[in-house]
């Protein structure tokens, strides 16, 4: 014998159900289209790119300071000449300024 279901327990027996593939749906849309999701990788690897670039500038300016702080370390006569210089805005008669900046 079969009994005929009411509308209302079907209903609520399809509401569980429905209920954990809205869940995994979410989920699903969150991975592919959330902040950390798959579309946002390429603007991921965008901003590695630009600090990539960002450190390598950094280390060049690094590296030239290093070397500065050695040669003044040294005593480099040329260096001292040229922070003199810059220091104080003079130039001697016959001499060329080149701006390198």
């Amino acid at each position: 014998m079969i009994r005929k279901r009411s509308p209302f327990r079907l209903i609520a027996s399809a509401v569980a159900p429905t209920m954990a593939v809205l869940v995994m749906l979410m989920f699903a849309g969150y991975a592919v289209l959330g902040a950390n999701g798959l579309l946002a990788r390429g603007e991921y690897r965008k901003q590695l790119v630009t600090a990539k670039a960002r450190l390598a500038q950094v280390e060049a300016e690094k590296h030239r300071l290093i070397n500065r702080k050695r040669l003044i370390a040294q005593g480099d006569p040329d260096l001292a000449d040229e922070l003199t210089r810059g220091a104080t805005e003079m130039v001697g008669e016959g001499e060329y300024v080149i701006v390198t900046r």
